[in-house]
């Protein structure tokens, strides 16, 4: 099925000048050789035995046009975060809406456009990091996205920066996006002692439509930077939703991520981080709610190569309906990693007799001065705080509401954003209330 996407990569063919640089060509071109190789992965390959990517494979998806009707910023007033000086790009169904956007006051050093325009005005500023961080052989998925990207958001943070005020990338679909797919593209670079809160979010408009969205976003952080990178899915859930998020940490420096899904037929995110050097610290919270039939799967792998480093992981799932979760997490510690911390945890409750989890924490350890934990749970309410909850006069719903909210509070909280923080909560009570 990489037929379609073979000839559009090739009736695009020669648009160099107006896609982009030149430099960027070989690279799609490579991409899409790539692919067209590969394929789409099967249940044959042991990364996505438990991904059921069959409606992506076999579907009709025409390229998102980026049209959007009549759709007014009042509309997307709940999905934007925080003061009115926090900058917001918008993207309406694969496609950077001006008219949308806010750029609130930015200090200098820093930059924060569409990938569009960043190509236009000065691709030689992003040419050392775009492309060069999510390697198009670890997924067919990523191959396609370098080989049509287009479009998505970009934010270069200078040496020594501090941007208080977070950046929001907001990938919007609306009714129109129906029987599309979008490669969104996004860079998110933080130079040497640079500080930076950047929002990822992938919302509808029209909850019941079917699209493909299939981004990729490449990180780096170099020598003692520091960034909070909050990623939020909230996809219709009849669509599809295939992503990889790309780190490269360079010495002394912080990545703070965390991951918020509740939306899609299919939704699955591969964050993958590589500690390139010394004394770098790397701390990954997930929280994923499904119910009816839907999928959600994360794979996780955090990359020691260099001594003296910590890495923090825990991710939490809510399971209703006969819905299904996947938590791939893998820890490899280099022989050369000597000193490495690390912990990885997922744990899971179960709201109904259909819903099933499939988990699978790893480590793959080659150094021997290490401390390195990692675990899984799967689970429902326990019965003794369901009583004692009951007992100080509240209904059995609300009892379970509370307790499973609590759950879900464990992880949450560790949003330093506050109204992104308080967004998080209301979802999720909106969420558990609905049951």
């Amino acid at each position: 099925m990489t037929e379609p996407f073979v000839q559009e990569f090739e009736a695009r063919a020669g648009t160099a000048t107006a896609d982009g640089p030149e430099w960027l060509e070989p690279i799609r071109q490579a991409a899409m050789e790539r692919f067209a190789r590969s394929g789409f992965p099967t249940a044959r390959d042991e990364e996505w035995r438990f991904t059921p990517i069959g409606p992506i494979v076999q579907g009709s998806w025409r390229a998102a046009s980026g049209t959007s009707g009549e759709l007014g910023r009042e509309q997307l007033d709940s999905f934007i975060f925080g003061h009115p000086d926090w900058t917001t790009l918008v993207f309406v169904n694969g496609v950077f809406h001006d008219a949308l956007s806010s750029v609130g006051p930015l200090p200098g050093g820093v930059r924060v456009a569409s990938l569009a325009e960043a190509l236009r005005s000065d691709g030689a500023s992003i040419e050392c990091h775009l492309a060069r961080h999510a390697p198009v052989d670890g997924s067919p998925f990523t191959a396609l996205n370098t080989a049509l990207m287009r479009e998505g958001g970009v934010v270069l943070v200078g040496a020594g920066v501090d941007l208080d005020m977070p950046v929001h990338l907001l990938q919007v679909s609306t009714a129109e996006a129906a029987g599309t797919v979008a490669h969104p593209r996004n860079l998110i670079v933080v130079e040497r002692g640079a500080r930076a809160s950047v929002i990822e979010s992938y919302v509808t408009l029209a909850p019941g439509r079917s699209y493909w969205t299939n981004p990729v976003t490449e990180v780096a952080v170099a020598a003692g930077a520091w960034l909070e990178h909050t990623r939020i899915q909230r996809e219709s859930e009849a669509a599809f939703h295939v992503g990889l998020t790309q780190v490269d940490q360079a010495r002394d420096s912080h990545y703070r991520s965390f991951s918020f899904a509740m939306g899609g037929a299919l939704a699955r995110h591969n964050l993958h981080v590589r500690l390139n050097d010394e004394n770098i610290e790397s701390l990954m919270y997930g929280l994923y709610l499904t119910r009816g039939e839907q999928v959600v799967d994360n794979h996780t792998a955090i990359y020691h190569d260099r001594p003296n480093c910590r890495s923090w992981e825990v991710y939490k799932g809510i399971l209703d309906g006969r819905s299904r979760a996947v938590f791939n997490g893998k820890v490899f510690v280099q022989p050369e990693a000597q000193k490495t911390d690390a912990k990885q945890t997922n744990r899971n409750l179960l709201l109904s007799d259909g819903a099933r989890v499939d988990t699978k924490p790893q480590l793959e350890i080659f150094a021997d001065d290490v401390k390195c934990t990692h675990g899984a749970t799967v689970g429902r309410l326990d019965d003794l705080a369901r009583f004692y909850a009951r007992s100080r006069g509240l209904s059995t719903s609300a009892a379970e509401r509370l307790l499973t909210y609590a759950f879900a509070a464990e992880v949450a909280g560790e949003v330093a954003l506050v109204p992104v923080r308080e967004e998080l909560d209301r979802l999720v009570f909106e969420r558990l209330g609905s049951r």
